[in-house]
């Protein structure tokens, strides 16, 4: 049985790894590039103290064959897949793991979402003193922070509110430690961004900022590969699936991480979320070929961690719903959990290449199909 997974992320190597349960299944991941990248850490490629990369051969089983190429469309009544190189592949069945990138971001402004973006960047904020850095979530706070710890001047622009996800105690206590970095930020109403210029910001208040580099942080989106390939997708580009993470146009086609939507509801993107449904997209695929019913995926929250520079952080405590609590672990303290949670992550790709199925790697939020039943007017 041939099985092949689109992208190497959080969520295609946790599934590729947990394939090889089966000794009669062939496993080929796709992806774009040949090292895996850990996204969680290109705030710190920009700044210069990591690669954020890691060799392929620590985290996939050995069994994955490993090709490096692009994916340009899906045809799913012949099972096959036509690269950007012109080649095709044939499939059993199919793990659509192609995770998020860049963000169409205003002309001026240097996405941060990618390899590829963020090795752009590192030499152009070496050469700058002054930085303009765009997003309220982590991405832009982790950018932010790190940055003004090496020494920048840096003015991070939020919009509506710094980090809306964070509870006030934990968005307070973040608005300490940037400002104890000498971060200005930029926030309350008329704080979006409405163009990028070489040299200025333009927010929807009329205000212009100084900013002779801008990072752009707001965000991320999907690639198209499911819509160009006729597939059916939510208005984001997302695959959607049932709770099975099955493809509602074809069984032999399964999602997991960032461009998946089961239900048409997909979850918080993020590794915490991609390293749960990557290896339950896996079991479903195993279920189907031995002939069993799949069972529906279950993913819990425990929160969200932040790095603010090297020192400091903050770990936002939450239900496993991904509601938040009044709970949250900030300063150094709050910088070790975040060291360890990616540090962690990366150990757990190779746990599971090493020993695959061995145990779970998620809590479940028991809520989820109740709520899906209802959403459905069903309930």
């Amino acid at each position: 049985m041939n099985v092949v997974v689109i992208g190497g992320g959080y969520a295609g190597v946790m599934a590729a790894n947990r394939l090889t349960r089966r000794d009669d299944v062939t496993v080929t991941l796709i992806n774009p590039r040949p090292v895996f990248v850990e996204r969680l850490r290109l705030h710190q490629l920009v700044r210069g103290n990591h690669e954020a990369v890691v060799d392929y051969r620590d985290v996939l089983a050995d069994r994955v064959r490993l090709r490096t190429a692009t994916v340009d469309r899906i045809d799913a009544p012949a099972r096959t897949l036509t690269l950007t190189d012109g080649a095709t592949v044939g499939y059993d069945y199919l793990v659509y793991a192609v995770g998020s990138g860049s963000p169409r971001a205003p002309e001026h402004a240097h996405p941060i979402a990618t390899l590829e973006d963020a090795r752009w960047l590192r030499p152009l904020v070496a050469a700058a003193s002054a930085v303009t850095v765009v997003g309220a979530g982590p991405t832009g706070l982790e950018t932010a922070a790190e940055l003004a710890e090496a020494g920048h001047t840096v003015t991070l622009v939020c919009g509506d509110v710094l980090n809306p996800y964070l509870h006030t105690n934990g968005r307070r206590s973040v608005a300490g430690q940037l400002a104890r970095l000498g971060v200005r930020v930029v926030d309350g109403p008329g704080a979006s961004v409405t163009a990028v210029t070489p040299d200025t910001v333009r927010l929807a208040d009329g205000r212009e900022l100084p900013s002779p580099l801008t990072v752009w942080a707001a965000g991320f989106s999907v690639p198209d590969l499911a819509t160009r390939s006729g597939l059916t997708t939510d208005d984001a580009g997302r695959l959607i699936t049932d709770e099975t993470l099955t493809s509602v146009d074809d069984a032999t086609i399964v999602a997991a991480g960032d461009a998946a939507a089961p239900s048409g509801r997909p979850y918080r993107m993020g590794c915490q979320s991609a390293i749960q449904l990557g290896p339950q997209a896996a079991e479903t695929v195993l279920s189907r070929i031995s002939g069993a019913t799949p069972a529906d995926a279950e993913v819990g929250f425990g929160g969200q961690c932040i790095s603010l520079g090297r020192r400091a952080g903050i770990f936002q405590f939450a239900r496993r719903d991904d509601r938040v609590l009044p709970l949250y672990l900030g300063g150094r303290p709050g910088a070790k959990l975040k060291e360890f949670v990616v540090a962690h992550t990366v150990k757990q790709l190779a746990d599971e290449a090493r020993r695959p199925g061995a145990r779970d790697l998620w809590i479940h939020d028991r809520n989820r199909a109740q709520a899906v039943t209802a959403a459905a007017g069903v309930a």
